[in-house]
């Protein structure tokens, strides 16, 4: 189940949830009773495992570039 982060856009209180995805939002602010609970938008927290494309195309860090790319007088 995910973690959906709420605001009250009246009273400012914050909260996490942990909901099901096909739970309704929840709108009361548990602090002022008010309709102002909104969800936040925030960033997926996840990690890629394994040996795929995310371990073998992006753990390189930089690499130099092909001498026919490299700039003159560098």
């Amino acid at each position: 189940m995910p973690i959906y982060a709420y605001k009250c856009t009246e009273c400012g209180f914050e909260k996490d949830v942990l909901q099901k995805m096909s739970d309704k939002p929840l709108t009361t602010c548990p602090k002022c009773g008010k309709e102002t609970f909104r969800k936040e938008l925030s960033a997926p927290g996840f990690e890629l495992k394994g040996s795929g494309w995310a371990a073998t195309d992006f753990n390189g860090g930089h690499k130099a570039l092909p001498a026919s790319h490299a700039k003159p007088g560098k």
